[in-house]
């Protein structure tokens, strides 16, 4: 995948090495499509940037920062196209308004540079009209305006026809609004104020001493992957980029999923980032707000209804449909979430930087969580991975009660509270019970993925990362063997599971699952096993260091949603396992 992620915790798009916007959602990261011609070249629409003879750039980011840069060389001279989403502090808040900019510089000669912009709407069934005002092109359909601002001609730019790059060349794409200053001076500052945003923020990130470089790209995905509006964190910028090609595995993943969403702010709490986690707090405060039920994954702005569409009219990424929109998986029951939201929640009580908000956020919420896995203990989910057929009772479901319920005692503790601090260990010990005895299948020498079940599954290796199982335990080594040699492929990547699902056997590897090996590995002290294979893992990220959420092992090629935050979580665990301390 020839992508690179640029955002502003508002939207988020992708630009391929055509310096081509193939994906944009607008105004927001689940909206309709603005350009999609990364799952329909005829029908989603463009706005590319590019040599009229057909190179393709070389791609970069820009130092510590989510601002692209995409290089083209021809025969006449060469340029530079600069995509960003503008970020930065502005009158006491974040400025991140609803606007792409793209700077042309010339680097060489007079290369001749073309311009195609076609949005769409209502997800390609219309194409916007454009129609040239004063100082800008102005693009309309489907209730929305789109207004394209630049100093090269508008009328070559509408037309579609080449022109000669002689001096910088400007484009603002605005939804909704218009420049509040002249053209050159808004994409100039608005430039130096994001990266400088931008560096300042990777700057205050703490590091591992091995692989910062791709710790630090991890983060900036991460980051931008949060709707800051509400706190929502959202799984990937796309929708429907299939697990594996020729596969039904389609699904949109531009809502929050509360088990995704409690990992990112947890790696970015370990980064030194707290912000994140709250404003993370308060899109939880608001979903619980009633006595309902937690659902697995909400819209970014705590919708709950989530209707499942298939859009027919669409090719799909590659060829491969279906393309949807929405997911049905808002309707499963998924009970991990409870004991992995108590864990995101648990720096607010332990770390004495939080006691105000501890104080305003009170244990009743940990009391009600713990609650809900008391409620929901011994009761058949849909588990981690989403099944949508037969409900059973999951190990890692269970992890996820006894991990939970692990950090409601030192909350417990810390805060004085003996009622929770009882419960809490109740709790623990009936999951550790399960655990360590029911869930281990002594003919296949690993811990299975339900009760009494012979299947093996690659979440379970966080009974080690979690600090379930550690390297005194025999059966923590046994099950780690046996998992690589029933779930391994080539090159020593593993699958999420290898039975049949409710859409037949699984093909490709699935990415945060190797990085979950590698963790392991480091924890069991195998830290020669985990640096192999973590640098197989930083060779399989795209040109930029991105990661989708599956491989082909036999191809290496990136299949899944894209950027997948689930793999850079996994990425930035695994490489603070494998760091010595930086003092040693």
């Amino acid at each position: 995948m020839d992508l690179g992620v640029i955002g502003n915790c508002q939207y988020s798009a992708l630009v391929d090495s055509h310096a081509n916007v193939s994906f944009l959602c607008w105004p927001r990261f689940d909206s309709d499509f603005a350009f999609a011609s990364l799952l329909d070249a005829e029908k989603g629409g463009m706005f590319r940037i590019h040599p009229p003879t057909g190179e393709r750039g070389e791609q970069r980011y820009l130092p510590n920062s989510n601002i692209l840069s995409t290089t083209f060389r021809t025969e006449t001279g060469s340029f530079e196209v600069i995509d960003f989403a503008p970020r930065f502090q502005q009158n006491d808040r974040f400025f991140k308004p609803v606007t792409l900019i793209r700077i042309v510089r010339i680097l060489r000669g007079q290369p001749n540079i073309s311009v195609d912009i076609n949005p769409i709407y209502d997800y390609g069934i219309g194409k916007m009209k454009g129609d040239i005002s004063s100082n800008h092109i102005r693009f309309t359909g489907g209730g929305r305006t789109l207004r394209l601002y630049s100093n090269a001609s508008l009328n070559l730019i509408q037309e579609g026809r080449p022109f000669p790059g002689t001096e910088t060349i400007y484009f603002a794409l605005t939804y909704n609004g218009t420049l509040a200053k002249p053209l050159k001076e808004t994409c100039e500052l608005d430039l130096e104020k994001t990266l400088g945003y931008w560096q300042r923020w990777v700057k205050h990130c703490v590091l591992p001493r091995s692989y910062q470089k791709e710790v630090i790209r991890s983060a900036l995905v991460l980051k931008i992957h949060q709707f800051e509006d509400t706190g929502a964190m959202i799984a990937a910028t796309t929708t429907s980029i299939p697990e594996a090609r020729g596969t039904e595995r389609n699904w949109d993943y531009r809502y929050c999923w509360l088990r995704d969403a409690q990992m990112m702010v947890w790696t970015l709490h370990t980064l030194n980032h707290f912000e994140e986690l709250e404003e993370f707090i308060r899109f939880l405060r608001m979903l619980t707000q009633d006595t309902s039920d937690l659902q697995p994954v909400y819209g970014i702005s705590g919708e709950k209804n989530l209707t499942e569409i298939r859009l027919e009219h669409l090719k799909g990424y590659k060829g491969n449909g279906p393309v949807r929109i929405g997911n049905a998986a808002y309707m499963q029951s998924q009970y991990d979430v409870y004991g992995g939201l108590i864990v995101a929640l648990s720096p607010l009580y332990l770390d004495v930087r939080f006691r105000n908000e501890a104080k305003v956020l009170s244990t009743q919420l940990v009391r009600d969580l713990l609650d809900k896995i008391e409620r929901f203990f011994s009761t058949p989910d849909a588990g981690i991975w989403e099944y949508r057929g037969e409900k059973k009772v999951y190990t890692y479901t269970v992890l996820q009660h006894w991990k939970g319920a692990t950090k409601a005692m030192e909350i417990g503790k810390f805060c004085s509270d003996e009622t929770l601090y009882q419960k809490a260990s109740q709790i623990a010990e009936k999951a550790a019970n399960y655990l360590g005895n029911s869930s281990w299948n002594e003919k296949h020498g690993f811990y299975s993925q339900n009760l009494d079940g012979p299947f093996a599954d690659a979440s379970l290796l966080m009974l080690i990362n979690s600090g379930f199982l550690d390297k005194a335990n025999p059966k923590a080594v046994k099950h780690v063997e046996n998992y690589v040699k029933i779930l391994g492929t080539k090159g020593g990547f593993l699958k999420r599971y290898i039975h049949e699902d409710d859409f037949g056997d699984t093909e490709n590897a699935f990415i945060i699952c190797s990085f979950w090996l590698v963790e392991a590995y480091a924890r069991l002290g195998d830290f020669e096993k985990a640096r192999i294979l973590m640098d197989k893992l930083i060779g399989i990220s795209n040109n930029l260091g991105l990661y989708s959420e599956d491989l082909d092992p036999a191809t290496g090629e990136l299949w899944g949603n894209f950027p997948q935050t689930y793999s850079h979580v996994g990425l930035i665990r695994a490489a603070f396992a494998l760091s010595p301390p930086w003092f040693e």
